[in-house]
């Protein structure tokens, strides 16, 4: 079942980053990253009252640990999403999709030293071989610009920014209700989002109020934005929910060539043989890690 939804979540996520990434220019990337949680959270709030009708036998239990891994996930994913759309800007928009899942490597060491997740000897080969096809994807080539490199750093921030994350949004999904995964997870959703939305709007309207009209100008593609960013982030809470946050995160690099796909359709980026090269070691590495 985590397959199946971090599968749907991954072509979700590159939607949603595409529709983001066309607000970057009037919204800023803080006003870009508010759509994803403002306009997402009526999606999540239906999506969770769909769940809670199919789940009449939950007990949720918020306790400090839900509360702890909630916080957390929630500013940890703000932090990644604005990293990841100036990343974008710099680097371009599958670079730095590439560049984001070193969120894989740091998500299952945090996962093993704070949760005490454990992974087989196989899994950590595919997170391994996933990670060196990163490296080569993000090795900087010798006429690389100041601009692009900034932009790698911080498609690198975005990624630790996501491995914080996915590992607080774990704690919280099992702390809430733990016999049922699904229910927990859709309601730290809802949780998370509305506390996202409040704290970025009140911040942008002291520190840049043009963002919040530049967003509520663009409301028809914010919506489009939300809606996918809602659905993604219901299947990967789902996902993470049943998984450890490592095979997630993995079986998750599926999104690289979609992005590629999408980099090159909509924003006419091209893929070096290197880069190629690169994703063909990821795919291995997803594989690995699947099975293990």
């Amino acid at each position: 079942m985590w397959i199946f939804l971090t599968l749907a979540a991954a072509p979700l996520q590159v939607a949603r980053n595409a529709a983001q990434r066309g607000l970057v220019g009037d919204a800023g990337p803080w006003g870009a990253t508010l759509v994803r949680f403002l306009f997402g959270l009526p999606f999540s709030v239906a999506i969770f009252g769909v769940v809670a009708l199919l789940t009449p036998d939950a007990a949720p239990d918020p306790s400090l640990r839900f509360w702890v891994g909630a916080v957390a996930g929630a500013i940890s994913q703000v932090a990644a999403t604005g990293f990841l759309l100036m990343a974008m800007h710099r680097s371009g928009f599958a670079v730095a999709t590439v560049l984001q899942q070193s969120s894989l490597p740091l998500a299952a060491l945090m996962g093993l030293v704070f949760l005490g997740d454990r992974l087989s000897p196989q899994a950590w080969a595919g997170v391994a071989l996933a990670t060196a096809g990163l490296v080569v994807l993000s090795w900087p080539q010798k006429d690389q610009t100041r601009h692009a490199f900034v932009g790698g750093l911080l498609g690198l921030a975005a990624g630790a920014a996501f491995a914080v994350s996915f590992n607080g949004y774990r704690q919280a999904g099992l702390a809430l209700d733990a016999a049922h995964p699904i229910y927990s997870a859709v309601a730290a959703v809802v949780i998370a989002q509305a506390m996202q939305s409040l704290a970025l709007t009140a911040i942008l309207a002291v520190a840049r109020p043009q963002a919040l009209g530049a967003v509520a100008s663009s409301w028809r593609q914010s919506l489009t934005a939300g809606f996918f960013g809602s659905a993604a982030s219901a299947c990967w809470f789902g996902a993470l929910a049943l998984a450890p946050a490592g095979p997630v995160r993995a079986v998750a690099l599926i999104e690289t060539p979609i992005a590629a796909a999408v980099g090159r359709r909509l924003f006419r980026e091209r893929i070096s043989l290197r880069q190629a090269l690169g994703g063909v070691l990821t795919t291995a590495g997803v594989a690995l890690t699947a099975l293990g």
